[in-house]
C-alpha cells in the first residue's frame, strides 16, 4: 500500500462532500481543488550580495522538500543597480504529494509559531486563488536558527481550480488554513 498525504485523504473523504453541500454541485468534478502552491522569496539585497541567493535556495529547499530555482530580472533599472538577467529571487513550485504535505506542516506546525497569531486575512484574488506574506522564514521549524544570515520573508501562493473566491474560500477553510472573521457554515 502507498503511503497518501492525510490532507489529500481529508479532501477525498471529508472536503469534496462537503464542498457539494455547501454549493450544490452536481457532479465530483466540479468541487474546487488545490493545483499548485507556490512559494516565492524576493531578495533585493543580493544585488550587492551574490551568497544571499545560494542561502536562500538552501532554506527553500529545506522548508519545502524540493529543489528551489533562482528567479532572474526581466528588465534594467538603474536606481537600484540591477541588470537585465541578474538573480533577484528564488521560488518553488510544488504539486501533488508534496503540496499537501507542505500545507499540512504549514497549518499544524508553522502558523501557529508565528508570534501574536489571530489568523490569516482572507484577500482572494477574484479567482478563487489565495497568497499568504509571511516575514520570517524561522517559522518553519526544518530552519535552523544558527545558520540563518538575514531573515527573509516569503509568499506563499494557494492556486484552486474554484471560479469564485467564495468557493477558493470555501476549499481553503476546509483544509484548515486559519482565517480572521470568517464563521464556519
Amino acid at each position: 500500500m502507498e503511503y497518501t498525504p492525510v490532507l489529500k485523504k481529508k479532501y477525498r473523504e471529508e472536503i469534496i462532500s462537503t464542498l457539494m453541500k455547501e454549493f450544490s454541485y452536481d457532479t465530483v468534478m466540479q468541487a474546487p481543488k488545490l493545483e499548485k502552491i507556490i512559494i516565492n522569496q524576493g531578495i533585493g539585497q543580493a544585488v550587492a550580495d551574490k551568497k544571499m541567493i545560494d542561502s536562500a535556495i538552501d532554506e527553500l529547499t529545506l522548508i519545502t522538500g524540493q529543489k528551489a530555482v533562482k528567479t532572474y530580472s526581466r528588465k534594467d533599472i538603474s536606481n537600484f543597480k540591477l541588470r537585465k538577467g541578474m538573480p533577484i529571487g528564488v521560488k518553488v513550485t510544488l504539486r501533488r504529494e508534496k503540496m499537501y504535505e507542505f500545507l499540512e506542516r504549514l497549518i499544524c506546525i508553522s502558523l501557529p509559531r508565528i508570534r501574536d497569531f489571530k489568523g490569516v486575512n482572507s484577500k482572494f484574488d477574484g479567482r478563487g486563488n489565495y497568497s499568504l506574506g509571511i516575514q520570517e522564514q524561522i517559522i518553519f521549524p526544518e530552519i535552523d536558527l544558527d545558520k540563518i544570515n538575514k531573515i527573509l520573508g516569503l509568499e506563499i501562493t494557494f492556486v484552486t481550480s474554484a471560479k469564485t473566491d467564495e468557493e477558493g474560500l470555501a476549499l481553503l477553510r476546509e483544509f484548515g488554513i486559519p482565517f480572521k472573521n470568517i464563521k464556519k457554515k
